[in-house]
Formats: structure tokens, sequence, C-alpha cells
């Protein structure tokens, strides 16, 4: 469930740069994967129902309000949630693996808001909650919850050579195990986005330079077979900046 946010349905643009990736990138060392969620549709009203024997999906997407034609100012949503019945639907279509059914569910929602401006400024919005459960009967419960919120915004001042874009965006993960014994276990991750950048435009020439700040928080509790607690708490906070010439 944590991937449904890559639903092809809701994607754009994904480009993976497993090397040589550009300065704004920040200190990735590995790979990148950079990943763009498409708008909603600004001239209707649109929607998808899918089902499958694991699970069902709903999307939904149209304009909030807009201008007179496609260069006035509109404000778009897309949304989209799935669910999973596998755990009841199994009982039955699956009954071979097992006849008390398969232990997995999912839950998940995202949603996107875009305002766009007559003189090309965007303004986006978006978030996610994902709920992912596996339950074996009188053994353990896994859960994984996870959700995000984020804005980007591009604004095109009239007249000037420049284009000027923020972005921030925040989000935890949590994972939790309960066993027989009733010991709390669990990992948590929560992190923040937060960038400022210019691009100046001269000819053919393009300078791109911003400043980026980010954090993470990591808390881990744990109970091993001897019933000992191991834990670990961890903070960390980066300030970058970065410069393009193209």
């Amino acid at each position: 469930g944590f991937f449904s946010v890559f639903d092809s349905d809701l994607i754009r643009n994904a480009d993976v740069y497993t090397g040589g990736f550009n300065a704004e990138y920040g200190d990735r060392i590995s790979s990148v994967m950079d990943i763009t969620m498409r708008d909603g549709n600004k001239n209707r009203q649109a929607g998808k129902l899918s089902a499958s024997t694991f699970g069902s999906k709903l999307l939904l997407e149209g304009p909030v309000f807009k201008g007179e034609d496609n260069t006035k100012t509109s404000l778009s949503y897309v949304f989209s949630g799935k669910t999973s019945y596998i755990k009841e639907s199994s009982k039955y279509l699956y009954s071979y693996i097992d006849s008390a059914g398969i232990p997995f569910s999912f839950t998940d929602f995202y949603g996107k808001l875009t305002l766009n401006t007559e003189n090309g400024s965007k303004v986006n919005i978006f978030g996610f909650k994902f709920i992912d459960k596996v339950k074996y009967k009188a053994l353990s419960n896994l859960n994984w919850n996870s959700f995000g919120v984020g804005s980007n915004v591009i604004l095109v001042p009239a007249g000037s050579p420049f284009l000027f874009k923020f972005n921030f965006s925040f989000s935890n993960y949590d994972i939790t195990l309960n066993e027989l014994d009733q010991l709390p276990r669990n990992s948590y991750i929560s992190g923040f986005n937060i960038g400022l950048s210019f691009v100046y435009f001269v000819g053919k020439n393009e300078i791109n330079y911003g400043i980026e700040g980010l954090g993470f928080k990591t808390d881990f509790n744990y109970y091993n077979s001897a019933q000992r607690k191991i834990d670990q708490q961890q903070n960390t906070t980066e300030l970058a900046a970065f410069l393009k010439y193209k």
C-alpha cells in the first residue's frame, strides 16, 4: 500500500537517475527517483471505479472552479482511494491457500489540489494516508501507518526573467508489531523538507540556484525473546545550497 502513490493513473512523469544527477537533489549518493503526479482535469468532472478479487479503487477529478477558457485561472482536484477485501474474499476464492482467509488488508488515500493562474504561476497542495495490516491469528498483528502533506509553488513575476520556486513536505511512517506477550515493538521515522530556489533566464542560458533544509527523526523500540528492551532515538537536520548553470 505504501507505493499506491505511484499508481499509473496519477503519474504524469517519472525519472530514475542512477548516477550523474543534478545538485538540486542534495547529498544523494546512490540513486534518485523523481516522480511528478499529474493535475486534476481542469475542464470537466471525471471518475473511474475498478475492482478485482482482492480490492477496489476509486479515482475522482475535476475543476473546483475555472475561467472562461484555458488561459484563465483555475483550481482543480484529483483524489484516489483504494481498499482491500481479500481477507473476506479469499475464504471463498482462495480457500486452498488458507480456509480462514488471507490475513492482509490495506486502505490508501491520496489527494491533490492545483491552482493555475493566467500568467503561468502554479500552486500544488497534496496529501496521502496509507494503512496496511497483517494479522496472524493468535500469533501477531503487524501494522504499517504512513501519512504526508506537502506543497510546491512556482511563481512567474510579470515582465521578469525570473522563476521563483518553493517546496515543502512532511511525512511520517510507523510500524507496530503486537505479539502474544503484548510488549510494545515499533519503528518510527518522520521527516521534513523545505526548499527555495530561483531560475534566471539570460537568452538561451539558464541559472538555477537555491537553498534546502531537511530533517529526520527516528525512534526504535523493541523487546527481544529475553524481554530485554532495545531502543534508539536519532535526530538529523541538514542545510544545503546549490548552483546549476545550463
